[in-house]
């Protein structure tokens, strides 16, 4: 995981390596899979994915839209497989980036988190959560 940085759209990226001076900097001695667990539990919506991904991109304009800024996490090839599955249920692929976690629940990917907004779920969950207070038209 690397340093900080901005997006043009408002939201903050964060690359967490040993050497930042951030004061997003973690404990170094965690392992990944601990420190994927406490960034979970510490940001209610937080997508992990892999450097220039474009899903995440896309993800990060859904949720923008409905007035969401997620904390993205940009991991190592090698970090990915500590990505946790969902707890009831096997998801293809799981331990693949990006993933969208909401209030430390695992929604999938893109094709699960744009599923979750067609069938009108979202938007109550992101209230449910905390990081919207009112459906959005």
């Amino acid at each position: 995981m690397r340093g900080n940085s901005f997006y043009g759209d408002g939201g903050v990226r964060l690359e967490l390596n040993p050497t930042a001076s951030s004061p997003l900097a973690i404990d170094v001695t965690e392992s990944t899979e601990v420190r994927i667990q406490r960034l979970i539990f510490e940001n209610p919506v937080v997508i992990f994915t892999r450097s220039s991904c474009c899903m995440c991109h896309v993800m990060k304009k859904l949720l923008s839209a409905i007035g969401v800024h997620p904390t993205v996490i940009e991991l190592e090839e090698d970090e990915i497989a500590a990505l946790p599955s969902g707890d009831d249920e096997v998801i293809p692929g799981a331990g693949d980036a990006p993933a969208v976690f909401i209030g430390r629940t695992r929604v999938g990917g893109l094709e699960s988190l744009v599923a979750l907004h067609l069938s009108g779920r979202l938007v109550p969950r992101l209230v449910e959560v905390g990081v919207i207070t009112h459906a959005v038209l």
